[in-house]
This record gives structure tokens, sequence and C-alpha cells, in this order.
């Protein structure tokens, strides 16, 4: 197991109020992904830096590094097992990698022709990781087998993935949307074309997994439910601009929408974008609880510990503007939000 240091990196201070946290120790380059342990305040972070980082969060935000693995490439996502026992990780070395929490050690447990952008677990009876790839295929894995029991193949490059059992969604290039059933995990359940008119960034399962938002590159947000029954509920919105001038409000400064969280309690969502905002949304109200502009520079990640107590949010270059936009002095940092009711909690539907 590699620590950070050699001493243990610690905020001990109970935090101001109304101040986020900012983590000790984060990564030296772009922040690419992160995601709580579905049992504990534990944090996996993927960097650009080819490393997964594991973060304590203890009672006041105080944290502390506690391990770190890497890869051969950049990391591209990061996610837990159902027990949080294993971090399963994928990268620009085409391989996932899985750590055990235990033992401290880390092994290769997937392989594609390229780069795995998206590694997500499934909850079934079978230990199965899922992983998407810019190879255009999905593939399944059981770990405790060397090859996967099942590949998929998709219409383009796999650019976002996620799973609320039984409903997995696809986001590729070329704006295809594919939703499976994974009790029927090689079948393709429904193909649409995204409803927003530019690259798809991100799609995240709703919690009750009857539908799923998606963001795209243009600032927008699509609301989208998996039975045609429910076709009525389908919107979209914008987010993520701002007006020029006050004199120029028809020419919006356009962001992309990098990352999408729901709550694991209360079912509202969270989105960031390369406009260095985050914002608090309920769905079912169609109305923005909260918006906070937390950090000069872009979020690209985003992620509620599973009480919905701590919302954790990346603060780095997200890449949106290519090479060119790399410029000396980006940020690199992690922070820690501690959520209030208010700004969660769903609103109450009125009277009709």
């Amino acid at each position: 197991m590699s620590f950070f240091g050699t001493t243990p990196s610690t905020s001990t201070a109970p935090p101001p109020p109304e101040k986020d946290i900012e983590v000790t120790d984060p990564p030296g380059d772009s922040i690419s992904s992160l995601a709580f342990s579905p049992v504990a305040d534990y944090l996996a972070v993927g960097s650009w830096d080819n490393n997964v980082r594991i973060y304590e969060v203890g009672q006041n935000g105080q944290t502390q590094g506690k391990a770190m693995y890497g890869h051969q490439g950049p990391v591209l996502s990061v996610c837990w097992n159902k027990d949080g026992t294993k971090i399963l990780s994928g990268g620009a070395d085409n391989a996932a990698r899985m750590f055990d929490v235990t033992t401290g050690q880390s092994q290769q447990v997937a392989q594609h022709e390229g780069p795995i952008k998206c590694v997500k677990w499934v909850d079934t009876s079978l230990p199965v990781l899922v992983t998407g790839s810019w190879d255009k295929t999905l593939k399944y894995w059981d770990l405790r087998t060397p090859n996967p029991v099942a590949t998929v193949q998709l219409p383009e490059r796999c650019y976002t993935l996620d799973v609320v059992y039984p409903l997995m969604v696809v986001g590729t290039a070329e704006r295809h949307i594919q939703i499976f059933n994974l009790s029927n995990p090689n079948t393709v359940f429904k193909t649409i074309t995204s409803p927003l008119k530019w690259q798809t960034r991100v799609v995240s399962c709703f919690p009750q997994a009857n539908g799923f938002a998606v963001g795209s590159v243009e600032g927008r947000v699509a609301i989208q439910y998996v039975d045609d029954k429910d076709s009525s509920n389908n919107f979209s919105f914008k987010c993520h601009r701002r007006d020029q001038s006050a004199t120029q409000k028809d020419q919006s400064l356009v962001y992309a929408v990098n990352d999408i969280s729901f709550h694991p309690i209360h079912g509202t969502f969270s989105t960031c974008g390369s406009d260095g905002t985050i914002n608090y949304w309920d769905k079912d109200a169609r109305t923005r609880l909260k918006s906070f502009d937390p950090a000069p520079g872009p979020i690209p990640t985003t992620g509620f510990n599973r009480t919905g107590t701590i919302f954790a949010y990346a603060v780095s270059y997200d890449w949106s503007k290519g090479h060119s936009g790399m410029t000396t002095g980006q940020p690199n940092k992690l922070m820690l939000h501690a959520c209030k009711d208010d700004e969660v909690k769903r609103k109450p539907t009125k009277p009709r």
C-alpha cells in the first residue's frame, strides 16, 4: 500500500460553517473521476497523473490520504464494488485495475483495444464489472476469470456510462444513447438519439432506475424516462451559460456540462460545468434549488457520499478547450461541501 507521505496530512480544526473544505494532498494533474465508498466516508479519485488516490474523510471534514495505486496512463474512471472492499478503475492504458482495500494490492482485471473511458460495478448475485471503451465495445467481467463473460458492440466510442440496476445507459460519440435492461445484459433494450443537439458529455441514471439525465457540451441537460408512457415527463433545460454582457443577452457563452450526480436520499441532482459553477436541481418541480460558484476553473467531476451529507467536487482543467487551454497555473483541488437540507431536499408539490 502506497501512502501519500511519511506522516499523515490532516486538517483537524472544525471548518467554518459556510466554507467548503479543501482536501489535503490532491493530485498534481487534472482530476477525471471521483467516487465515495458505499459503506464508509472514503473517497477514491482518479487523475491524469496515472494514479488513483484514496482519502478518508473525518467527521469534521478533515481528510487523510490512505493509499494510492497506479495505471500506465491517465485514469479516466473510478468506482467501488458493493461492499466497499474493492476499488475499480479504467484508464488510457486500455486496462482496468482492481485495488483491494484490505490487502493494499492492485491487479489488472480487464483489457480493451482502446482507452477504457468508464467502469461501473453491477449489483447482481455475481461480481460483475462493466467497462466501456473508445474501441466501441462494452465488456462484462466476472472478476474471478481473466476473460470477459460477454462483449457488446457499440455504435461508436463510449463517452459515458451509468448503472442503477437493472438500468444501464451508455452514451457514445455521434449522440447515440443505448439503454440496457441488465436482466438481459447482452441485448440493447432501446437505442435513441440524444435529445440534445451537441456531443454527449455525461449520462446519469435516476435512483429509481426509471430514467436518466443527459448533459452535453452545449450547456444543456435533458431529463429522459425509459418507458414511452412516461415520455410526457421528458424535458430539457439550459444551464452553465453566461450572458456576454447586459446588452448581449442573446449571445450567451456556453459551457460543457461535465457531470451529473443524483442525491442518494432525496433524488435531486447536481450539475457541474466548465464555467466553474455547480447547481442543485429538483427535476420533478423543474426548478433550481441552489447555485454556487465555488472556485476559479472548470469543475470536471462530482459525487455525493452514501448518506448525501457530503458533496465532493474537483476543480481542475477539463480539457474542454483542448491542449491550448492547458495554461500554467491551472488549479487541481478536491473540495468537500457539507450539504444542507434546504439545498438538496425536493420542493413540496403544490396542490392542484
